[in-house]
């Protein structure tokens, strides 16, 4: 028998944006292979959480998703559902109103942040009391003059890999100290799983370099700096086939009557974001176009060179949003056109 740590990992009610929160099982097993067939429901104290009421106040985690844990021996990641104690979603559970339940959706979803110092409370690269050059050399750039907290970003890429997730890519991003990950998967509910695991192992990690990711969309105001955001690649059978300009219009088209329903979950404070400036449509707007970065929708170039086969990316959900909501408000929408 060996003693293996789980790491049950949720999202607690806070709002208008949700954290993770997560506490630790030690359990005894032999030749544990990692499988939601091994593992247990918990709970935890939703009082605590802004998820239930101190006289009524369990709440139950029932695992999603599990991942090998690249930090610790003989531990695990445990993605987790938060239901109430009759096993029905919480309200705080987005995951819970997925509707792909044969992972006909695929999602590529673009992580931007930037990397806080807990001593300056600035973005990597800000001298106290001021602003470093303007932005244009720190995005993709390389040197330490304009490149700032790329041995955190890489440890970071180097846990997901090891984790198993499906981890595409990392760049540096427009602004001084943000950066950006990007994966990939098919399912919604799985591309959701590994967004929230990515942004657990990158929360954990900060805490040895006296660090914090900070995910606001706008997080330096009215400024000539970039905000951030978590473009939404995504597909499904009629986009990856369909081979027809008129199919592709029509399904952007049954965005436009839904603008609103879409903004309220892509993330707090994203009327910061989305001014119409720094590569961003106006929040106020809707439009589409074929490789245009300033569209809400952006129709990619080589979705059209293929044939019109291929996927669309909604550039407007904030760096954040939630996945799990987001991917299923385009899963609505998409399929309420087809």
């Amino acid at each position: 028998m060996a003693k293996i740590k789980l790491e049950y990992i949720w999202l607690d009610g806070y709002e208008p944006t949700q954290n993770l929160r997560s506490k630790t099982k030690v359990e005894e097993h032999e030749n544990f292979k990692g499988t939601l067939e091994e593992l247990g429901n918990w709970s935890f104290d939703g009082s605590s959480t802004k998820q239930a009421e101190g006289g009524s106040s369990d709440c139950l985690l029932v695992p999603v998703a599990i991942y090998p844990d690249p930090t610790r021996i003989n531990g695990w990641l445990v993605m987790s559902e938060v239901m109430y104690a009759d096993g029905t979603p919480h309200p705080s559970n987005g995951r819970a109103t997925i509707d792909d339940d044969n992972d006909d959706f695929w999602f590529g979803f673009e992580q931007e942040y930037f990397i806080m110092d807990t001593k300056t409370q600035l973005p990597l690269g800000f001298p106290v009391g001021g602003y470093p050059a303007p932005q244009g050399m720190y995005y993709c750039s390389v040197g330490g003059k304009n490149t700032h907290g790329r041995k955190l970003v890489e440890e970071h890429a180097d846990l997901c890999i090891a984790a198993g997730i499906n981890f595409e890519g990392i760049n540096q991003e427009v602004a001084c100290g943000q950066w950006e990950f990007q994966l990939f998967a098919k399912g919604a509910k799985k591309a959701g799983d590994e967004i929230w695991v990515a942004r657990y192992l990158l929360d954990r990690l900060t805490e040895k370099y006296g660090y914090y990711i900070e995910y606001h969309p706008k997080p330096l105001g009215d400024t000539d700096w970039n905000g951030s955001g978590m473009h939404a690649n995504f597909s499904n059978t009629v986009l990856r086939t369909c081979g027809d300009q008129a199919t592709y219009e029509r399904i952007c088209e049954a965005f436009r009557p839904v603008t609103a329903e879409h903004i309220a979950v892509y993330g707090a404070y994203n009327d910061q974001r989305l001014t119409g400036k720094h590569e961003t449509a106006s929040i106020h707007d809707f439009s589409y176009g074929v490789s245009d970065r300033g569209c809400s929708i952006r129709i990619p170039l080589m979705t059209v060179q293929k044939g019109w086969k291929g996927w669309l990316e909604d550039r407007r959900p904030a760096s954040n949003g939630d996945p799990y909501k987001i991917a299923a408000r385009i899963i609505k929408t998409v399929n309420s056109a087809i």
